[in-house]
């Protein structure tokens, strides 16, 4: 083989393993000590790549939980766990925590929109809001703080301000604790709070607990099967419904 076809085979096989190093930071690979790089990756300038992806991850945590005890983070779409992600059907983004976290939050804001009351219409300047900033955040113990580590979500913040009630119709509220049922209590409805926060949604479980993953599963394949998931519009007045979820209440 010729010079310049080692030189092009060297810089895609660099190229691949650069790609392959944002993909283990962003999921947190790097950070787990039994994990080692790929074959590939052992090399000097690839070492300074992962080196410089795992140190730019690092830049923005905070080492300051939320009110469920993920890691509050100083950015979005920064290469860290939080990013935009769409919400199908509604137009919109959300910035949420990556993965399971992402898939369950994205279901309740796509059932509300869907059944609820609809999102984005008319120019609407702000209908959801997740990520905020720490340094936005009051008190880390109060359940808005988990905005802060993407694990919350604010429908219309302008418009259901903390400490008030009243804010949806029996019947909304009816279809609010519906989509907590769907999520089997992952999620709370701050509506159910004793500081009310009508418009807030929020992750309740901590890191590595095993009822999130499964919970996301289920909501995550029910796009494929007729009748279920978001869009459905089920009949929420049904007995065995009703029952389902007052067990989240």
């Amino acid at each position: 083989m010729s010079p310049t076809g080692i030189t092009r085979r060297y810089a895609l096989t660099a190229a691949i393993g650069v790609t392959a190093a944002a993909s283990l930071a962003s999921t947190g690979l790097l950070a787990a000590p039994a994990v080692a790089a790929p074959q590939f990756l052992r090399n000097d300038e690839l070492k300074e790549a992962l080196r410089r992806v795992e140190a730019r991850r690092r830049h923005l945590l905070t080492n300051r939980p939320s009110a469920n005890q993920w890691e509050m983070e100083k950015a979005a779409d920064a290469g860290g766990d939080i990013a935009s992600r769409p919400v199908p059907g509604t137009g919109l983004n959300v910035s949420v925590r990556k993965g399971d976290i992402a898939t369950v939050l994205v279901h309740v804001i796509r059932r509300f929109h869907y059944e609820v009351d609809t999102l984005g219409l008319h120019g609407e300047p702000n209908p959801i809001e997740g990520w905020m900033a720490p340094s936005a955040v009051r008190d880390s113990r109060l359940p808005e703080a988990n905005q802060a580590s993407g694990t919350a979500v604010v429908i219309r913040p302008g418009s259901y301000p903390p400490g008030v009630r009243g804010s949806f119709t029996t019947g909304q509220q009816l279809i609010i604790r519906d989509i907590i049922a769907d999520t089997e209590g992952v999620v709370r409805w701050g509506g159910e709070d004793r500081r009310a926060y009508e418009g807030l949604f929020y992750l309740t479980v901590p890191p590595g607990d095993a009822r999130l993953e499964r919970v996301a599963a289920k909501v995550g394949t029910w796009g494929a099967i007729p009748g279920a998931g978001a869009g459905t519009v089920p009949d929420v007045t049904d007995p065995s419904r009703l029952r389902r979820a007052a067990r989240y209440r």
